[in-house]
């Protein structure tokens, strides 16, 4: 039977990051049977200097992009990209752009409990649906448990250093591989693939690694 790991660099604030694993969830389900595949998340950070408390989405998008509008066009494009994948995105329920490290850090310790795109896939509900900040350790407590997490003390974890250096080793990995975006697809350590790339690219690329083409 035929193995593909997929390592998925990603951010829990990447629009494209949560229509790329739509997109490869539908990839995944449309593989034969005789194929096995293995995902893991890998950390990236859109914004390395955001402040740990995060800043007004509003105040920082303004700033990034020159304008409010010039943002909310933007998000525009992104919501009809999301629509097309069949999911929903909300910018308009979203106040603050928060730092990520610490939703990584939930990541990293839910690929340690076997629940890790459990947990990736309700972060992503958690930013772009509900419009919660991610930043905050009752937020990343929620979807945790959500997602898998059930009996683990989140904020005693957040307050410890467990996985802080592991997410820090992960973003060293993605400078090291040249990752300037996101997200991007790793399959066996072979082949790569940058962006939300459509489902029927995702699953050729696996069956081309797995030697199924």
């Amino acid at each position: 039977m035929p193995h593909v790991d997929i390592a998925v660099i990603s951010d829990a604030i990447c629009p494209w990051c949560f229509i790329g694993k739509r997109h490869l969830d539908l990839a995944l389900a449309e593989l034969p049977e005789e194929i096995s595949v293995s995902v893991a998340w890998h950390p990236f950070e859109l914004n390395p200097d955001m402040p740990a408390g995060g800043l007004s989405r509003r105040e920082y998008r303004t700033a990034k992009f020159g304008s409010w509008e010039r943002s909310q066009a933007l998000d525009a494009q992104v919501e009809a990209a999301a629509a097309q994948a069949g999911i929903q995105i909300h910018h308009e329920r979203m106040t603050r752009t928060p730092n990520t490290f610490d939703a990584h850090r939930v990541i990293w310790l839910a690929g340690e409990h076997g629940v890790q795109t459990a947990v990736v896939a309700a972060l992503f509900r958690s930013y772009f649906v509900e419009g919660k900040d991610i930043g905050d350790s009752a937020v990343l407590a929620k979807a945790a448990r959500d997602g898998g997490l059930a009996n683990i003390d989140i904020p005693a974890f957040l307050a410890s250093d467990q996985g802080r250096r592991e997410v820090r080793a992960g973003l060293d990995e993605a400078r090291r591989l040249g990752v300037s975006g996101v997200p991007t697809f790793i399959i066996n350590d072979t082949t790569g693939l940058s962006g939300a790339q459509p489902p029927e690219a995702l699953r050729q690329a696996i069956l081309e690694t797995a030697g199924m083409s």
